[in-house]
């Protein structure tokens, strides 16, 4: 039993110092992104050598890929995609937690409001690592939004009109952000500071949304 201790011990560090390379470099990449982000400051933060991020990635690069999957997991793990809506519930309430969670995760504090800001930065300054963020997570994730969408106006989930519309919910979902410093100075209060003000405005893109979303059901030979 003595012998194996050290391996033990050995495979805790390992993960250990691993785990403290991904949150720092998301921390680094979410403020000043990608391409000016050097290995020497995310080391130093990580309170590591400046060799592993070699050791345990590889590269920057690879280091980057593994954040933003890191930080994508992190974010679903504690805000779910539907949040707590069940499979059997109306594609109405769905649409709704489907919302309320992608806020949930763009306007999160604390700690852990890097993993939102990498994730809008990405978008803002795409790298080469999108290609594989957006088959990996962001399409399947994208699937679930159509399929929602889909059931409200009775069509396909790949229909033209299905994809605006998801297109359109998202919009407003990251515009919020994405405009955030304008926003906050022309209508501060409608930038939502806490959970409450975050489900007050999931509650208004849902049914503003849906406002539309009936406009096209019910127009004849829709899809």
């Amino acid at each position: 039993m003595k012998n194996k201790t050290p391996g033990i011990l050995d495979d805790q560090s390992h993960d250990a110092t691993r785990r403290q390379l991904l949150e720092a470099a998301g921390e680094v990449f979410a403020e000043v992104g990608f391409r000016n982000a050097t290995v020497r400051e995310i080391c130093q933060r990580a309170g590591a050598n400046v060799a592993a991020i070699n050791y345990h990635f590889g590269d920057k690069e690879a280091l980057y890929v593994e954040v933003l999957r890191y930080a994508h997991g992190k974010a679903l793990e504690k805000y779910p995609l539907l949040l707590d809506v069940g499979e059997d519930a109306p594609p109405e309430k769905k649409l709704y937690g489907f919302v309320h969670s992608l806020l949930l995760r763009i306007f999160e504090k604390g700690p852990t409001s890097w993993h939102g800001r990498l994730m809008s930065r990405e978008m803002i300054e795409p790298t080469a690592a999108l290609d594989s963020l957006i088959e990996e997570r962001i399409r399947p994730m994208s699937s679930v939004l159509w399929k929602i969408i889909g059931e409200i106006l009775d069509c396909p989930p790949t229909d033209e009109r299905v994809l605006h519309c998801a297109f359109s919910v998202v919009s407003q979902c990251v515009f919020y952000n994405h405009c955030r410093p304008a926003v906050g100075k022309l209508f501060p209060n409608l930038l939502p500071q806490d959970p409450v003000g975050i489900e007050v405005l999931a509650r208004h893109i849902t049914n503003f949304s849906l406002a539309a979303m009936k406009v096209f059901a019910r127009t004849k030979n829709n899809c």
